[in-house]
């Protein structure tokens, strides 16, 4: 008996690939190499724009926080101390937890508290946490994207290391490198084996040297184009973000890569055989998407037409129409029959939140039943002496807090216990009951309880307030 093996989705895709990207290789080698280079500049420029959006994109998320963050390490970096070696910014955040737990135990931060109104020392673990955050969050990206730096600039600040700048330079050209993608060691307070970053590094950017720099922080805007300069990474391109929040500017994301000079036997090369792997790239993805078609989209689109049906109908007798259109073993077989089994599965639980609902809409029914006969006085209908209770104590908290307006009546039915013991208890109810009636009509406007068997007492508010 021959053995028969199971050909799933990834087995034909694999072995397509496979023959397709030898053929590839073989035809065009180390040509595809530089094919690739033609494009390079441009996948290049493309990433230092995504990467400054992504990075401005998480510092957005936290909103004004990042404002008193610069501003906090602005007025204070001279004074932080943070370890030049550190990897993980969960050290520092646990010691302003603990610092913050100690001095407001049981409150939240933002919540609460603002970060302002906090001790001094509360303050310089927070943005010590936040300063290790953020500069382990640009080195990531850094790693993570492949690019040689990645840096957050404060602008013609001068609170930055203004002294480092010559005679000649004005302070409002400067830029401060409040979030360094490259850590720099400050010597002059690393002592006693103890290494820390140097913090607040100021430049001298002049406008006439950065002008897209100057034109990107003052209109607030991403502008066109790219700085290019040659530095210690190569030939780099660097391009800057603007971080604005709730209208304040904040300062410049920067991100730079290197882009290799492309010469012109390259591009020439390039563009020759751009139609040789053309031409192989147009048959080969014909046989490609040929095979894929009869082998595979068909069934997809099966699947698709299934999903489609029950999207508009949500009707289960889709599961048994399409049931038998995958019976095979490969993905799209699994994935159908997982998709019939969800709808079946969508169909019992729609049915128990059905059940389920007119449960819940009875036992409420019930509750307020319930609660309404538990402040009803059974024989006048009117409140009872438990609803009397918490007026009085909604009152107390109303006078409490000097917003109420009332008065109180008193109505007490004379000679109840003659009227029951000469005429009989149904007489007195019926004393009980038209003394009731003159008191509500009387006091149409006012809540009346029933405190005993003979006893009646009014909330004056509103209109009847004014009419006593």
């Amino acid at each position: 008996m021959k053995k028969s093996y199971s050909r799933g989705l990834m087995f034909w895709f694999t072995l397509l690939f496979v023959i397709f990207t030898i053929v590839i290789l073989a035809v065009s080698g180390i040509v595809t190499y530089f094919s690739e280079m033609s494009n390079y500049k441009t996948e290049c420029e493309k990433n230092i724009r995504n990467i400054g959006e992504y990075l401005a994109t998480l510092m957005k998320g936290e909103g004004e926080d990042v404002f008193k963050y610069r501003e906090f390490y602005m007025d204070h970096y001279r004074e932080m101390r943070i370890d030049y070696g550190f990897d993980s910014c969960e050290e520092a955040r646990l010691q302003f937890v603990k610092l913050f737990s100690k001095e407001y135990p049981g409150q939240a931060l933002g919540v609460d508290v603002r970060i302002e109104d906090t001790t001094p020392e509360i303050q310089m673990a927070y943005y010590t946490y936040k300063h290790e955050y953020w500069l382990l969050t640009f080195e990531k990206a850094r790693k993570v994207f492949n690019i040689p730096y990645s840096y957050f600039l404060v602008m013609g600040d001068e609170r930055g290391r203004i002294e480092s700048l010559k005679p000649d330079q004005d302070y409002k050209q400067s830029v401060v490198y409040m979030i360094d993608g490259e850590r720099t060691l400050d010597e002059e307070n690393s002592v006693d084996g103890k290494k820390y970053l140097y913090l607040g590094d100021t430049y001298y950017n002049g406008r006439d040297d950065y002008r897209l720099l100057w034109s990107t922080w003052e209109t607030g805007v991403k502008q066109d184009g790219y700085m290019e300069w040659d530095n210690e990474w190569g030939h780099t391109y660097g391009y800057y973000t603007p971080l604005v929040i709730n209208g304040k500017k904040i300062g410049l994301i920067a991100t730079e890569i290197d882009v290799a000079t492309v010469n012109s036997d390259i591009m020439a090369n390039t563009f020759r055989l751009i139609g040789i792997i053309g031409c192989i790239f147009i048959v080969g993805l014909v046989f490609m998407l040929i095979l894929i078609r009869v082998r595979f989209i068909r069934r997809a689109k099966r699947l698709e037409d299934a999903m489609r049906a029950y999207s508009e109908t949500k009707d289960p007798a889709i599961a048994g129409e399409y049931e038998k259109a995958f019976q095979g073993s490969d993905e799209i077989s699994v994935l159908g029959r997982g998709f019939i089994s969800m709808i079946r599965e969508v169909e019992d639980h729609m049915k128990k939140m059905i059940r389920a609902n007119r449960q819940l809409e009875v036992s409420r029914k019930r509750e307020h039943e319930m609660s309404e006969l538990a402040v009803r006085d059974s024989l006048t209908g009117i409140r009872n002496k438990t609803a009397y209770e918490r007026e009085v104590y909604k009152i107390k908290r109303e006078i409490e807090s000097g917003a109420t307006q009332f008065g109180i009546v008193m109505v007490d039915l004379d000679n109840l216990k003659r009227i029951n013991d000469t005429f009989g208890h149904e007489k007195g109810n019926i004393a009980i009951k038209n003394v009731c009636g003159m008191i509500c009509e009387t006091f149409a406007h006012s809540p009346v309880f029933r405190v005993g068997g003979d006893e009646f007492v009014i909330i004056v508010k509103n209109n009847d307030y004014e009419m006593v």
